[in-house]
């Protein structure tokens, strides 16, 4: 486990820099996770360190691999200065542990919620998880485990969750699109959805 998460600070590392802040959180019953923040360019990325140790199990098996499954790390990208987003971390942090916590697999065009504003002032309560390889490239384990993908998380206001339900990911995505929205900003107003 230790050996897996020190490949994947260093594929972080290379992609994004050096870290400038890092939190730890450890929740009762898991592993910990860390928060690691990488300032940049205008830019504040939080990329959580922990959640790939272990793969992602259906909560439905009857016994869970401890080797194959799906691995992933989660990755979030806001303005930098226009919020005080720090606040973030206890969030992707808690997002991070929801496979252990909850038999969650955690995969692209799912919606993840925390049920409270991501960050103070935050209009968004929910992510969407994105396609992983743009910014943080899959990193490749030994047989027989699976890589570990950095799934990039997209900020959703309420009513862009619940449209998301009824209309998909692949809907909401071509609507932000449409509409200029832009994803990184940390004060955006949610798109118009009628």
């Amino acid at each position: 486990m230790a050996e897996i998460l020190a490949l994947v600070e260093a594929r972080l590392r290379s992609a994004l820099g050096e870290p400038d802040a890092r939190a730890a959180v450890t929740f009762l019953g898991t592993d910990r996770i860390e928060v690691l923040r990488f300032t940049g360019g205008g830019l504040v990325r939080y990329a959580t360190l922990g959640m790939s140790a272990t793969p992602m199990t259906d909560p439905t098996a009857m016994v869970a691999d401890p080797l194959r499954g799906p691995r992933a790390e989660l990755v979030l990208t806001v303005r930098e200065g226009r919020a005080a987003t720090d606040k973030v971390l206890r969030p992707l942090a808690v997002l991070a542990a929801s496979p252990q916590v909850e038999g969650l697999v955690v995969a692209p065009g799912a919606s993840l919620d925390v049920g409270e504003p991501l960050w103070e002032g935050a209009p968004f309560t929910s992510v969407l998880v994105a396609e992983p390889g743009g910014l943080v490239e899959d990193l490749a384990l030994d047989e027989p485990m699976d890589p570990v993908q950095f799934l990039p998380l997209l900020p959703m206001t309420p009513n862009e969750a619940a449209w998301k339900r009824v209309h998909g990911a692949a809907a909401l995505q071509e609507r932000w699109l449409a509409r200029g929205a832009d994803l990184r900003d940390p004060l955006r107003s949610a798109v118009p959805l009628d």
